[in-house]
């Protein structure tokens, strides 16, 4: 064996040892009977693992629509700047615009894209960047490659944000954060944030890939939720379609003229091909469902509030999040990952997260629930998490 090949493979062997390997399932998803099934080897789970906040990934109006727009075309077959933007990504960019009562949306293919676009594109050397210790990975390599200086504020903490603007000598230029955390569950101080950027003029970007669709009474995420939805001059929000839209893709809302300055100058918008059409039109369908529909908001909140009341009951080691994201800190990996095989045994499927994803030490159980889950799988999670933190060969 080579010795490039071995030093792989001694590498692989570490990272089983310490519980950090990870493995792929081939998971077949089913929400068309009301609630969240997964299959895998066989077997069938109800799943409490996954994004789909809405239930619309199974919605037969999106298929609908992804269908008779495919019908017409598979795949784009160029950039957007070349022949790739089609009419339903301009209706889409539309259609969002307005929603989030923004001036105009760019459309990219992924989330991890959109915030490496806009970060790339409006900091630069000798610009200061904040960002939250605890941001997706997607703003870390953003702010990294931007080339700005990056100072990375205590989580959630406002205040020593404000602290490290003001005792830098570069001048701040962009402040980036998640909107809602996808491993925690919690929700940046947006207002607060949104003062910052103002008194330094400078931008703000919110991803707000967790939080659209599912926070704030219209879904319009946490800025909504917060009241300050028009707080920041210069907003860069950032939103992914495959979430609580049920589909693919992101995007990036904001002034005109920022936008356009990203259709010139960003590298991962401009030198990709565009995604397919009959995504954009599934998206569109998921849009209407978000605004006709806040049932499945409603429902979401009902069934969290539920899961949290018979949790606290049972004793389980609930965090603050009062959000559809319900993280169990347990510590170890190897210790998060059986607990993760004891729910399997129960017919759960619930995905161990481990480090680099979260901090050493805070491996967890990430619960996520969605609109098309049934109390009875909430009432029978809770009892097998019951059960399973009482082994304590789990936890």
């Amino acid at each position: 064996m080579p010795e490039r090949t071995d030093e792989l493979q001694r590498s692989l062997a570490a990272l089983s040892g310490k519980g950090l390997r990870r493995e792929r399932v081939i998971a077949r998803h089913d929400s068309t009977g009301g609630s969240k099934r997964l299959r895998v080897d066989g077997r069938d789970f109800v799943a409490f693992c996954d994004n789909d906040y809405l239930g619309l990934a199974g919605d037969p109006r999106l298929a609908i629509a992804f269908r008779e727009a495919s019908a017409r075309t598979v795949g784009s077959g160029a950039s957007h700047l070349i022949t790739g933007h089609g009419p339903e990504h301009a209706a889409l960019e539309a259609e969002l615009a307005a929603w989030l009562g923004r001036e105009r949306a760019l459309l990219l293919s992924t989330g991890y894209m959109a915030n490496l676009a806009a970060q790339c594109a409006l900091a630069s050397r000798g610009k200061l960047l904040l960002a939250d210790r605890l941001n997706h990975a997607s703003l870390i390599d953003g702010a990294r490659l931007s080339g700005a200086r990056l100072r990375r504020y205590r989580h959630l903490d406002g205040a020593h944000a404000a602290t490290l603007a003001d005792a830098d000598r570069a001048p701040l230029r962009l402040i980036a954060s998640d909107g809602l955390f996808s491993m925690d569950g919690d929700i940046a101080p947006v207002a607060e944030l949104a003062t910052l950027a103002n008194r330094h003029d400078a931008w703000l970007l919110i991803d707000d890939a967790h939080g659209l669709g599912v926070v704030g009474d219209a879904g319009r995420g946490t800025l909504e939720a917060a009241g300050c939805e028009t707080a920041a001059r210069s907003l860069v929000l950032v939103g992914t379609l495959g979430k609580a839209f049920g589909c693919f893709g992101a995007f990036i809302a904001g002034e005109a003229a920022m936008i356009e300055w990203l259709v010139q100058s960003a590298r991962t918008y401009i030198y990709t091909t565009a995604l397919p059409e009959a995504v954009a039109a599934a998206a569109r369908a998921a849009l209407k469902l978000i605004i006709d529909e806040p049932w499945r908001r409603e429902r979401l909140q009902a069934l969290t509030a539920r899961f949290r009341r018979r949790a606290l009951a049972a004793g389980l080691p609930l965090s603050a999040s009062t959000t559809a994201i319900q993280p169990l800190i347990i510590g170890s990996a190897a210790r998060a990952v059986a607990a993760s095989a004891a729910l399997r045994e129960r017919g759960y499927w619930v995905s161990a997260i481990r480090p680099p994803t979260v901090p050493a030490g805070s491996a967890r159980l990430r619960i996520t629930f969605a609109a098309t889950h049934r109390e009875t799988d909430i009432d029978g999670l809770v009892d097998a998490l019951a059960e399973s933190f009482a082994e304590p060969t789990n936890v």
